[in-house]
């Protein structure tokens, strides 16, 4: 007797480990990470124009912020896919540099102020964006950020609410355009900009200490200095670098050519 239920005990647990035992795994692969998209592996490839335009290069995508200086300006870039304006003003806003680059496929983000001076023929590919916006195109997320003048006599050049600095979000990375403003809160409390185009030039913009107390305050991980010639004042891009890097060594401050033909 006691044999036999030994013996039941053991056909008992077979039956048991038999129900529990795990299904048989399927040949199809199982997904351990994700893959990045193409996007956010991509470089960003800065291509200084002059003075405020500027070409990006971001996998396959071009944009170009501020382009003016006609047709010409842009010999041997890629067709934009994305334009950005800032402000009405002639270094930043050319319709006729519009009007002669082929910009048939290209969206163009704009304020207010520079829509309305804009011919129906841009309709369908304007998107206006004014201080506080967002839009999402080509992956690429862009925020319409303040830029205006503080001192009481060029109040009239950039009045609050009318142009736009742009803060572009891109594989994962923040991108700042400054536009013309001066040393605004609104630029001091950025946060988390890996990089950042900072103007400097008077009477219309900030001198290079302003414009390095702005840049130590809200800390991009690099910084170009751009848009920093005027009439008649030309910036001392030296003097931003030294007080940036005094300030804060770890900010990296890049210097390109963005006057090649030395004119203006």
């Amino acid at each position: 007797m006691k044999t036999i239920i030994i013996l039941l005990a053991v056909f008992s647990s077979i039956l048991t480990g038999c129900k529990d035992a795990p299904k048989e795994k399927s040949n199809e692969p199982i997904a351990t990470e994700v893959t990045p998209s193409k996007t956010e592996k991509e470089e960003l490839n800065i291509v200084p124009i002059e003075h405020a335009s500027t070409v990006l290069e971001w996998g396959d995508i071009t944009i170009y912020v501020d382009p003016v200086g006609g047709a010409v300006a842009y010999d041997g870039q890629k067709q934009p896919d994305l334009i950005l304006i800032t402000d009405i003003h002639g270094d930043h806003f050319s319709l006729e540099t519009l009007q002669e680059l082929n910009t048939e496929k290209a969206k163009i983000m704009v304020p207010q102020a520079v829509a309305d001076k804009m011919p129906s023929e841009f309709a369908t590919q304007l998107d206006i964006l004014n201080n506080g916006d967002s839009k999402e195109r080509y992956g690429i997320i862009v925020e319409a950020v303040p830029m205006y003048n503080l001192r009481k006599e060029a109040l009239q050049m950039h009045p609050k609410g009318r142009g736009n600095g742009y803060v572009l979000n891109m594989g994962g990375k923040r991108i700042y355009f400054s536009g013309d403003t001066e040393d605004i809160p609104e630029m001091r409390s950025l946060e988390n900009i890996d990089t950042a185009f900072i103007c400097m030039n008077l009477p219309y913009t900030m001198t290079e200490e302003s414009a390095a107390e702005a840049v130590l305050e809200f800390q991009p991980k690099q910084v170009y200095p751009y848009h920093y010639r005027g009439n008649p004042n030309v910036s001392d891009v030296t003097i931003f670098k030294a007080l940036v890097e005094k300030g804060n060594p770890a900010i990296n401050v890049v210097q390109l050519d963005w006057y090649p033909k030395e004119s203006y």
